[in-house]
């Protein structure tokens, strides 16, 4: 039998879960990246159900950019990785408060269901089999999932044309894959699960706020286009919910 285009395991969580990833997170600009992620995310999971004591699993998480977080809300947090290696960043800055599941990102060792709600940014967009990923969040997860992805919209296609500019600033960024919202809910719905909630990032794109890092000029600017509710119709990227129709 011939071998599936997708048999073979994809690591693309070993170069988030890296120093020199990390670091591109390290100036004015890469806080305020993650702190809108954060208050995306954080928004998105505090709409219903209480935080403290929820079972969260964290699916290429070990750049650990969202456990800290969801450890200060009570979380239970998990984090699952393609490589040993994508542990290392977690167990430096929380030890054993975050536990580890090592795997193939499509086919983990974790029982159906097993977690209350299951997150995955920075990755499906790297990934080759991402519905292989979607059906297999959609296994593990019992009531909720959050993902990140770049969506086609008219600023999506400045986003593509300072790509080149990202590349020279970063040094180490990636090309990634960017989806129309229509095929992300249809990979969802066939596994069960509906979209509900989502959280626009970036009216800007990031290669922007990353040339201009030290001025708030920007960041002021995003301030106003999400108040005056630009950002909601037109950011990048989207934290989307997802939750499953029929308990």
């Amino acid at each position: 039998m011939p071998a599936s285009p997708h048999s073979e395991r994809e690591t693309p969580d070993i170069e988030t879960s890296s120093d020199g990833y990390a670091s591109r997170f390290s100036g004015p600009a890469g806080h305020y990246l993650l702190s809108v992620q954060e208050q995306g995310v954080l928004s998105l999971l505090q709409n219903d159900r209480p935080l403290t004591g929820r079972l969260v699993l964290d699916v290429g998480g070990g750049h650990a950019q969202l456990a800290g977080p969801l450890l200060k809300q009570g979380c239970k947090v998990s984090v699952a990785g393609s490589d040993a290696r994508c542990a290392l960043r977690v167990r430096q800055l929380h030890g054993e408060a975050v536990a580890f599941y090592e795997g193939d990102l499509t086919d983990l060792p974790i029982a159906d269901r097993a977690f209350d709600t299951v997150i995955s940014v920075r990755l499906i967009s790297h990934m080759d089999n991402w519905p292989g990923l979607v059906a297999e969040l959609c296994r593990i997860a019992d009531k909720t999932i959050i993902i990140d992805y770049p969506t086609y919209t008219s600023l999506n296609l400045l986003s593509l044309a300072t790509f080149p500019l990202k590349k020279r600033i970063e040094k180490n960024t990636r090309t990634y894959r960017s989806f129309w919202d229509g095929e992300i809910e249809a990979s969802f719905a066939r596994h069960g699960f509906k979209a509900t909630a989502d959280y626009r990032q970036f009216t800007m794109p990031m290669a922007l706020h990353r040339l201009f890092a030290n001025s708030g000029g920007l960041r002021n600017l995003e301030t106003l286009m999400r108040k005056i509710g630009v950002t909601a119709l037109i950011g990048n990227p989207v934290l989307r919910r997802f939750d499953r129709m029929n308990g």
